[in-house]
């Protein structure tokens, strides 16, 4: 029950919650309880009736309606507050779920990106939705019947035993039986609904990257294939899923089974102690088999429950492994702070932890706000890498980044990322409408502001295109636009964001020069008092920089201005007149 121990901030939470369901619950048990009792008095006037000592009619059809109306009430009573048990207990553990939900997803946003290189996203999604929903049922259904058990045993099992103790001892024989039956059954379901829960999560995956990489699947004519590996997890859990229902299968037989051996016991050795004339009244016999079938589904659950706390558990227990994880980024104060923008490296080596790679080694560079830094190099020199640093969506190796003097780890996290403007290498676009899309980057942008950094980013034309203009719901990851436009988008999204850094990661790589012009010429306006850092495979997205470095292997091997490098024999002067004769052809 360790791993459940997290939960307890949640029953403090809701714990007025809680004692009112406490209550309400010993009302409905109290009122159920009646019912058996006045249909036994009920008995027993018929009876006295039958056997004459009771001579008037009139006097028994008194008492028996008077019973009918004090059992219909006493029904509707427990009813009403059985409502108001599950509504309360229902409730709370449906907000508990919300509330442990929202604290899982938060954590997840919270975690450094090494964290997600780790870990699938099929099995991300199953902890916060299939896991939290097991351990809802701890929340709800369990606390709910084990108090309607407590409940009822507090009440029902000293009036039984007051009634008649030898019968009553017969009578709950088998009830530990049943309960030990169903939590060995339990145990085997659970057991067999975590085997289904973990194809569960490797079909989510499977399909989840099939549908994101479907472009792939249909250019290179792997439907067969796909569909097989598909077809084998599928028949996998199908076969898993029929082992689970198998066993599933034996519960309510045994349970009936059990119940209707109860109900012969009380029959049989009831029968035969009014015969006996043990027992004073037929009415004891009636009332101890309505209190056994009252009786056997609470008991039936006590192994139901139990073996509910052990999956609440087992998920729990997942769950805990991510919340218990600290994020490798963390934020240093929560203090406000203003950036102004300008940026340093000194020394910085960073090698990932994930591939042990060293993206840089030893890179020192300075850019001042209002300057523009262009970085330019071979795939895999460690460009990128830069700009992750500068967002600090990783800590350095060794070395030192520091915006405005101040090293980058000590600066207010939070202020940071507000201050960068950032369109990485693969856009990304959210399933929403384009103008939601470019709103992302201020959430109160006005329509005329969209449109002008849409403008700016030379995609106001394309969008006016769409039917439904800038209210055009894309899909998943933007796929409705060209590679292009999805560019744009998010660069519209940086610029609207007005930024005192902006990070633009080859986010030109797929428009045309004429629109690579326009997008430049805008953006060295919008950009003159911010700091700009460009990386580019393209020589004519980097010349009018104020400062542009090479990298080669994680190492700067050359800088200067552009017309520095073309006087000096490099990489730089030789990608420039490759790419001006392939311009000429």
């Amino acid at each position: 029950m360790k791993e459940l121990k997290h939960l307890n901030k949640y029953f403090v939470k809701y714990k007025w919650h809680l004692i009112v369901g406490l209550f309400i619950t010993i009302a409905a048990r109290i009122f159920a309880i009646l019912t058996p009792r006045f249909i036994g008095e009920s008995t027993n006037a018929i009876e006295k009736y039958v056997n004459g000592e009771i001579i008037s009619a009139a006097e028994v059809k008194s008492e028996l309606m008077t019973n009918i109306l004090l059992i219909l009430g006493a029904t509707l009573l427990a009813a009403f507050f059985t409502f108001l048990m599950r509504q309360t207990f229902i409730v709370v553990s449906r907000h508990i779920e919300f509330d442990l939900k929202n604290e899982v997803f938060q954590k997840y946003e919270d975690l450094s990106l090494n964290f997600y290189k780790k870990n699938r996203t099929g099995d991300l999604m199953n902890r916060i939705s299939e896991d939290v929903s097991k351990v809802r049922m701890y929340l709800g259904p369990a606390i709910m019947y084990s108090v309607q058990t407590g409940v009822l045993f507090i009440v029902v099992i000293p009036y039984m035993f007051s009634q008649a103790p030898e019968l009553t001892m017969y009578t709950i024989a088998p009830l530990p039986i049943l309960s030990f039956a169903i939590y060995k059954l339990s145990v085997a379901i659970n057991k067999r609904s975590t085997i289904v829960q973990q194809y569960l999560s490797k079909l989510n995956t499977f399909t989840q990257e099939s549908f994101s990489g479907i472009s792939v699947i249909k250019s290179y004519g792997l439907e067969p294939q796909t569909n097989t590996g598909f077809v084998e997890l599928s028949n996998g859990s199908k076969e898993k899923n029929i082992d689970l229902v198998k066993v599933q299968a034996f519960f309510f037989p045994l349970m009936i089974l059990l119940i209707g051996a109860s109900n012969i016991l009380v029959i049989y050795i009831g029968g035969r102690k009014f015969i006996n004339g043990e027992i004073d009244n037929l009415g004891i016999i009636v009332e101890f088999l309505l209190y056994v079938n009252m009786l056997t589904w609470p008991v039936a659950t006590v192994g139901w429950v139990t073996s509910i706390v052990q999956q609440a558990e087992a998920s729990q227990k997942r769950i805990n492994e991510f919340l218990k994880e600290i994020p490798q980024i963390l934020n240093p104060t929560t203090k406000p702070e203003k950036v102004v923008g300008t940026v340093a490296f000194k020394n910085v080596t960073f090698t990932y932890e994930d591939t042990n790679i060293t993206a840089l080694k030893n890179v020192s560079f300075e850019v001042e706000k209002g300057q523009t830094l262009a970085i330019i190099g071979k795939t895999g020199s460690g460009k990128s890498t830069i700009l992750e640093l500068i967002g600090r969506l990783y800590d350095v190796t060794e070395g030192e980044i520091s915006i405005d003097g101040k090293d980058i780890r000590n600066i207010n996290l939070k202020d940071l990322r507000d201050s960068i403007g950032y369109v990485p290498q693969d856009a990304f676009l959210f399933s929403d409408s384009i103008k939601n899309n470019i709103r992302f980057g201020k959430a109160d942008a006005t329509v005329k502001e969209i449109i002008e950094a849409a403008k700016n980013a030379a995609v106001h034309r394309n969008i006016v295109g769409f039917s439904k203009g800038y209210d055009t719901v894309l899909g998943e990851r933007g796929i409705t636009l060209s590679g292009g436009q999805k560019q744009r988008v998010s660069i519209a999204r940086a610029i609207i964001h007005d930024p005192q850094i902006l990070l633009f990661d080859d986010s030109l790589s797929a428009v045309d020069t004429e629109t690579e012009e326009e997008i430049l010429g805008n953006l060295f306006k919008i950009s003159r008092n911010k700091t700009t850092i460009i990386v580019s495979h393209r020589i004519s997205s980097i010349k009018n920089a104020d400062k542009i470095i090479i990298l080669e292997g994680g190492k700067i091997v050359q800088q200067g201005t552009h017309q520095e490098l073309l006087s000096t024999d490099g990489y730089y002067k030789e990608l420039y007149l490759k790419q001006l004769s392939e311009k000429e052809m």
